[in-house]
């Protein structure tokens, strides 16, 4: 076994070099001052299996992490997901998380965005804003942004099928305000299978969303190479209802099906797959959120390196962001939320999460108010500056009970995978309604354990209160879809008409002929076409999809 010395000296302290140690004490409140990372060694015990199976962060596998000084060098990302009514309104909350120590912006748009809507169509009436911003336009998204540095934050965008057009309006944006694309970063989500397989917000059928998704690998690098343009989602999965081992497995086989879809157009692995994220839920149990991160991030690689022949480190590591349990929070007692949040926080951080949004405790009744968002995002400051998790990295290494669960939920999740692979991939699993009967199963099991008081959920089913608490809630001013509709026609009525129908036209070509899409949904983003545009052109030349019913 490689001695821990070594590892210090080849890794860890090349880390350094990127990254120096963050300037605060790394020491117990009794003046202990832990190493960097604990290894057999430290306790005199022989692993025969430890540089296969956990190995030193920053290396392959990866399973303690995959950089070399983690959270000794830098912090998660601590990026809350914000967004409603009007971008005015989400650009002011936007600032006021910055200034309480956010790290990174994450946008939630409302659901006519996220279905490929404007906000005057017949079909958006009465759910403008409501779950998010509402953004129809390049004149929207300056707004959202502005009095932002866009070089200086990184910012994650919640969308699926009309990815491509938001995109290219954030790209737009920084254009006009002369920043370098090779100095942004971020990610868009852009996940479209697991639309499929648990949210539902598709557009188009399976095989041209993918084929969407394919032109952002091979646009994305070498135009906005910070940029990760893909966050495989394993967390809508597991709020649909999943156990944790499918939501590991199913994520990791829709990112297997992207890479897979990417080296069909001739693209190289290597190329692609370093800006490939992922995006995991963190549930109640804590050790087994622990081992899923630790097992997806040994899969990932193992898979990367040997199955899809891909020789650079950078393609091996599973860089995720995290985000709290939604569908745990309770609408009784809902300040118990808080203690959920926080444990479950406390586990994606020691699962070694790069990026993590901590829920509010009112998310269960409503969108978060401003003092709701703030506790939140301080649960994950306190967790990183007062608890003394920090100190050393992956610090549950070694625990038997640990490494045993990351070593089953890695057996369990590759059994699922390959039982995918046999199916002939993702879609078609999709096609034959694999997942469907598969979520509803796991979940109409889980909520009979919970009826049967097998599983018990403080104040709903034990520990009762007759007395309901007042929270306060956030709401969504119904002024929001008048304010939307004047931004849209006046956007529309001093745009140039033939720059719009030259660009619609150009998108249209593209899409019929299988060019890649990007610069032309870029090109309409200068425009000012609107997102129901770009996507009625698609719709036209795609079709929609109509998920047909299972039995």
């Amino acid at each position: 076994m490689r001695k821990k010395h070594d590892w210090l000296r080849e890794t860890y302290q090349k880390s350094l070099e990127k990254m120096p140690e963050r300037p605060v004490a790394h020491r117990t409140l009794s003046d202990i001052a832990p190493d960097p990372l604990y290894t057999p060694e430290d306790i005199g015990v022989l692993d025969p299996e430890y540089e296969e199976k956990r190995g030193y962060p920053g290396e392959y596998p990866y399973t303690r992490g995959v950089y070399g000084s983690m959270y000794r060098s830098k912090l998660w990302t601590m990026r809350m997901f914000a967004g409603f009514g009007t971008a005015e309104q989400t650009n002011e909350r936007f600032k006021k998380l910055l200034k309480a120590g956010q790290t990174g912006l994450s946008v939630a748009f409302d659901l006519p965005t996220l279905m490929g809507y404007d906000s005057d169509h017949p079909l958006s009436k009465g759910e403008v804003g409501k779950c998010g911003v509402a953004v129809s336009s390049l004149a929207d998204m300056e707004i959202l942004f502005e009095g932002i540095n866009l070089e200086e934050v990184t910012t994650s965008m919640t969308i699926n099928s009309p990815a491509n057009a938001i995109w290219a309006m954030y790209l737009a944006v920084a254009k006009k305000k002369g920043y370098d694309w090779k100095k942004l970063g971020g990610t868009i989500q852009n996940d479209i299978l697991k639309e499929f397989i648990a949210q539902k917000e598709f557009i188009f059928p399976p095989e041209p969303s993918v084929k969407l998704v394919i032109d952002t690998f091979e646009w994305g690098p070498k135009n906005v190479p910070k940029w990760n343009f893909i966050s495989v989602s394993g967390y809508h999965i597991r709020e649909a209802g999943s156990t944790a081992v499918q939501e590991l497995a199913w994520t990791l086989a829709d990112g297997f099906e992207y890479v897979e879809a990417a080296l069909k157009r001739g693209l190289d692995v290597d190329e692609f797959a370093p800006r490939i994220s992922f995006f995991f839920d963190v549930h109640n149990d804590f050790f087994e959120e622990i081992a899923k991160f630790r097992a997806a991030r040994r899969i990932w690689a193992k898979e990367m390196r040997h199955r899809y022949g891909a020789k650079n480190p950078a393609s091996w590591m599973l860089r995720t962001h995290a985000q709290t349990a939604g569908v745990s929070l309770t609408a009784q007692q809902p300040l118990n939320n808080i203690a959920r949040v926080a444990i479950q926080a406390l586990a994606a951080v020691l699962g070694g999460t790069n990026s993590l949004h901590t829920d509010a405790y009112d998310e269960a009744l409503a969108l978060p108010t401003e003092e709701s968002a703030t506790i939140a995002l301080r649960t994950q400051q306190i967790i990183a500056y007062e608890t003394g998790v920090t100190h050393t990295i992956d610090p549950l290494a070694g625990s038997y009970y640990v490494e045993w669960l990351t070593d089953e939920m890695e057996r369990q999740a590759m059994a699922i995978i390959e039982e995918i692979r046999r199916m002939g991939g993702v879609v078609r699993a999709i096609e034959e309604g694999y997942f469907l009967r598969e979520l509803a199963e796991a979940s109409y099991r889980y909520q009979q354990e919970v009826e049967r008081k097998e599983r018990i959920i403080v104040g709903v089913n034990a520990f009762t209160d007759e007395i309901p608490l007042k929270v306060p809630i956030q709401l969504v001013d119904p002024e929001v879809e008048r304010v939307q509709a004047e931004r849209l026609a006046r956007v529309r009525r001093e745009r140039d008409p033939k720059r719009v129908e030259a660009a619609l036209e150009g998108l249209r070509r593209a899409a019929v002929e299988g060019q890649n899409t990007m610069p032309h949904f870029v090109e309409c983003a200068l425009a000012y076409c609107t997102l129901g545009e770009m996507m009625d052109v698609l719709r036209e030349v795609y079709g929609t999809y109509q998920e047909p019913a299972y039995v």
